[in-house]
């Protein structure tokens, strides 16, 4: 009988430590391992009283209550609380609320300053992949070794750049090299010809040996699991690097609040993805450089139920319903604030919004921007329309201020994957669209389009606009797809250059060096400068009383 149990509980220890190390369920409530754990253990007794009864020779009909109330306790914990407690019928308030306060923005331009142009993302994911696998590629004996894994974007050292770790290609590669993969992947998110391949950082090598391509102990959740959060959930894993490059592991860590389900951030796992140390931080004590801690999945299921269940769960009609629309971007603002960004359309709608968020990645603070536009979608439609003779293909476009216009920003792309031009649509008019050969001269033509005196959107910055009379000191013109762009030098300002269009005024192709003009400006720390409005003083002409036109002295 001693040699027989010696047995069971070893086959029995095998079995949970099996479990453990390849399914690593968590124990909490909330999640699935706990009832499943009570659930085998409860029918392992049911069993073992069962066959000791019938060592004994006793009837197997005779009831075992004890064990069998525990069977049955845990079977209902096992299914039937999941469901009960998690099913919104019951729940709507708590799922609606989950998103926490959802305040009402007042203006876009004013909360979101506009950006410096040179910090405006064209570089999408998809092509920042096409990118550094080439770059890896350029290695083959690393090539062979490795694959790039996904693509993340961050702010580094005041730079908007696209982060991916080496990932090993199999276990053998993983086997060969258990130091960890050689390096990671940096690509610029501003511009696509700066892409670099990182395997060393102040002298000392770049291992990636804790990652999702690993095994054993370097698997970077088992890593996570057996040192100390076999209780507590945590997902969404991020690849980012701090200022001085050190390559790190952003993992969420996250509780279930409604039941079984309506998933929350709480805290924030760093690890370290050399040497493995693992640091704990609460969301208000996260370190700065970390971009986010909220995963988007996370935001856009309770954005999604914030919108459905604003009149509870039963709402045939769908009467102000409203969900997120298809995708969802990761923007800035220039204090280095990130948001996720998604709009907001009423259920069944398509093409229009009824407004748009910005949810901290960080703190999960959100606001919503009452303001009827278009989807992304149908922005990147409008676009492409645009040069339809072209085939260019949008990416899924990023917003941006632009003159105090929420404005969808997106690089048109050739079949090859590659950058042709730049398009910018403002949201709340997806019939404007500006297109560039670059992103400054997308800029420049969007600016001269919203200025023009036959839209419908009036420029709301919150910058101060500036009025000022000078003297041309040098002038050229740049004509670039039939577009003539001039550019000039003023009398006072030496180190500036400015630019305008006739869209602005009529008078810019008569003009000439040594005239007189009277120019506004927005404010702007940009080498070049885009005058919004111009007046040459030197030719403006004016009507007389008998119609006739004369020079105005």
């Amino acid at each position: 009988m001693g040699k027989t149990i010696i047995k069971y509980t070893f086959i029995l220890g095998l079995f949970v430590w099996l479990v453990l190390y390849f399914g690593m369920p968590t124990f909490a409530w909330g999640f699935m391992g706990l009832p499943l754990a009570f659930l085998f253990f409860s029918g392992l007794i049911f069993l073992i009283e069962r066959t000791r009864q019938l060592s004994k020779g006793k009837s197997v009909r005779k009831p075992l209550i004890i064990p069998g109330i525990l069977l049955l306790i845990s079977i209902i914990y096992a299914f039937v609380i999941p469901s009960l407690s998690s099913w919104a019928f019951f729940r709507a308030d708590d799922y609606r609320n989950l998103i926490g306060e959802v305040k009402i923005g007042e203006s876009f331009a004013k909360d979101v300053a506009p950006i410096s142009h040179d910090k405006i993302r064209i570089v999408d994911q998809e092509l920042a992949y096409r990118l550094g696998d080439k770059v890896l590629g350029g290695q083959p004996s690393l090539g062979s070794q490795a694959h790039l894994g996904t693509f993340r974007i961050q702010k580094v050292n005041g730079e908007f750049v696209w982060v991916a770790p080496l990932i090993h290609s199999g276990i053998f590669k993983w086997f060969n090299n258990k130091d960890g993969a050689h390096g990671y992947v940096v690509v610029s998110a501003t511009n696509e010809r700066d892409v670099k391949l990182v395997q060393s950082i102040n002298g000392k090598d770049v291992k990636i040996k804790y990652q999702p391509g690993a095994y054993a102990g370097d698997f970077l959740t088992r890593h996570i699991y057996m040192n100390g959060y076999m209780t507590q959930g945590f997902t969404d894993y991020t690849f980012e690097i701090d200022d001085e490059g050190t390559p790190f592991w952003v993992v969420t860590l996250y509780d279930k609040t409604v039941g079984f389900a309506g998933s929350n951030a709480k805290g924030v796992l760093v690890v370290n993805a050399m040497n493995g140390e693992i640091n704990e931080y609460s969301i208000k004590d996260a370190p700065v450089w970390l971009d986010r801690i909220q995963p988007k999945e996370f935001v856009q299921r309770q954005l999604d139920d914030w919108g459905q269940f604003v009149h509870g769960w039963w709402n045939p009609s769908n009467e102000d319903k409203l969900t997120t629309t298809d995708g969802m971007s990761l923007v800035y603002d220039q204090n280095d604030k990130s948001y996720w960004f998604t709009g907001l359309t009423s259920v069944g709608g398509d093409e229009g919004t009824v407004g748009f968020v910005l949810v901290d990645t960080r703190t999960k603070e959100t606001i919503w921007y009452k303001q009827v536009g278009a989807t992304e979608q149908a922005a990147m439609n409008s676009a492409m329309g645009k040069v339809q003779e072209k085939r260019y293909h949008a990416s899924f476009p990023l917003t941006y201020n632009i003159n105090g216009v929420p404005t969808y920003v997106m690089p048109l792309k050739d079949q090859a994957g590659l950058i042709k031009m730049v398009a910018m649509v403002p949201v709340q008019d997806y019939s404007m669209v500006a297109v560039g050969n670059d992103l400054n001269e997308a800029v420049r033509n969007y600016k001269n389009t919203l200025n023009g005196s036959s839209n419908s959107i009036v420029p709301k910055s919150n910058s101060v606009r500036f009025s000022t009379k000078t003297v041309i000191s040098r002038m050229a013109s740049d004509i670039r797809e039939g577009s003539t762009s001039y550019y000039l030098m003023l009398d006072g300002y030496p180190h500036k250059i400015f630019s305008v269009t006739s869209a602005i005024s009529n008078e810019i192709p008569l003009s000439l060096v040594g005239d007189s003009i009277l120019i506004q400006y927005d404010e702007s720390k940009e080498e070049r400068i885009d005058i919004v409005r111009f007046d040459n003083l030197s030719i403006t002409p004016t009507k007389t009383e008998g119609g006739e036109l004369k020079k105005m002295e």
